[in-house]
């Protein structure tokens, strides 16, 4: 099983709106190098749902469900669909992801604009660490 980060500004797609519907499409990635990290997901990965722009801070857990198809907004696109497993039981920031001399490596540090990155296992425990204050 692979780990991933995926953005999305909240006023857009949040975490609350997977919650309420329970199983969603993501969609809307046109950065080639995330769309290829969307291919390269299998089901069962498991990916952080990190609320960019307003918040800036990963919030929730979920799980690639439905493996890449094309985009339902844009075929030439891709799509994958995921369900919320659990919220953090407290937001980690950025700041504070920064401040991990360990995380220096997470692509959301080194390409900020990456809208869906893969996360070693490694930053993913040590991110879930941080969510627990």
């Amino acid at each position: 099983m692979k780990r991933w980060l995926m953005k999305s500004e909240p006023d857009a797609y949040g975490w609350d709106d997977l919650v309420r519907e329970g199983l969603g499409t993501w969609d809307g990635v046109r950065n080639h190098q995330a769309a290829n990290n969307m291919k390269a997901m299998k089901k069962g990965d498991e990916a952080l749902f990190y609320h960019s722009v307003t918040g800036k801070a990963v919030v929730g857990i979920m799980q690639i469900v439905g493996e890449a198809a094309a985009d339902p907004t844009d075929a030439a696109w891709w799509a994958v669909k995921v369900a919320p497993v659990r919220p953090l039981a407290r937001p980690v920031t950025l700041a504070e992801m920064k401040a991990v001399p360990a995380l220096a490596d997470l692509a959301i540090i080194r390409q900020s604009r990456l809208s869906v990155a893969p996360v070693t296992a490694d930053q993913w425990r040590r991110i879930l660490k941080l969510a627990e204050g």
